[in-house]
């Protein structure tokens, strides 16, 4: 189990002040512990599968500061399609949890699958650690795992989202939950490689970084030598290390040097 937690949560987050701040802390606090559990409990356990996860739902919580949408659900007054078929469903059935669970249909569904009372008790979905089971629960009845694997953002986002809103807000989450995860794997490398160890990964930066550029770019992978390990450095490791029998995980530990020649 990748050991994701509070310190990962606001790594990927946007920090805020003020009230803001206190919100976010306030539900990053409650998910820290179980936030690693929960996500392995539905197979989202692998660093891909974690960085989508992390960058669709730090977008639609609005960067962990918020359990329920900020408008008052008066326009899902009515609407059918949601199951909002009863005077003030609308509001009663507003946006709630991580990935904004939304229309009694969908309150009355996921309370089956997780044998909670949201139809009866729809409040109860903004609880930061109901909306995380939530969350988990319409991820994977939506097989999104699938397309995390093939790290294809645009399929994510569209069975998360319906189309591509917030899209760029999305990658930008996406891009720091690598990094952040990258950080983890390598301190992870670091340890079973010894006191002495380089270990370099996605967010590395220096001559170090520069010098891994260009032993790689000698034995004819294509990336640019910038000393800034960012994804295309990544990229090039990972096609060195599958090439060369290692494990594809993009980080330069003892194994991949040895390999390297260095």
């Amino acid at each position: 189990m990748i050991p994701v937690d509070g310190d990962f949560i606001l790594a990927v987050a946007p920090r805020f002040s003020g009230d803001k701040a206190e919100a976010q802390m306030r539900i990053v606090g409650q998910l820290s512990a179980i936030f690693a559990p929960t996500l392995a409990s539905y197979q989202i356990n692998t660093r891909l599968r974690i960085a989508h996860f992390m960058g669709q739902v730090t977008h639609e919580c609005a960067g962990f500061r918020t359990t329920e949408e900020f408008a008052s659900g008066a326009a899902y007054e009515g609407r059918s399609d949601l199951g909002n078929d009863q005077i003030g469903d609308g509001k009663r059935y507003k946006g709630r949890g991580l990935l904004q669970l939304t229309g009694r249909a969908n309150y009355r569904q996921y309370g089956k699958k997780l044998n909670l009372p949201l139809e009866d008790d729809p409040q109860i979905a903004a609880d930061p650690a109901i909306s995380l089971k939530i969350a988990c629960e319409y991820w994977r009845s939506r097989k999104i795992n699938a397309a995390a694997d093939l790290d294809d953002l645009i399929r994510v986002t569209k069975l998360v989202n319906g189309g591509t809103n917030g899209l760029d807000d999305r990658r930008k989450y996406l891009q720091k939950a690598k990094r952040a995860l990258a950080g983890i794997e390598g301190i992870r490398i670091a340890l079973n490689d010894g006191d002495n160890a380089v270990v370099l990964r996605r967010g590395s930066f220096g001559d170090k970084v520069g010098e891994l550029q260009k032993m790689l770019a000698d034995k004819g992978y294509v990336l640019s030598i910038d000393n800034d390990f960012g994804a295309g450095t990544e990229g090039a490791v990972i096609m060195f290390q599958k090439d060369n029998g290692l494990k594809e995980d993009g980080i330069v530990g003892k194994s991949t040097w040895q390999k390297l020649g260095a």
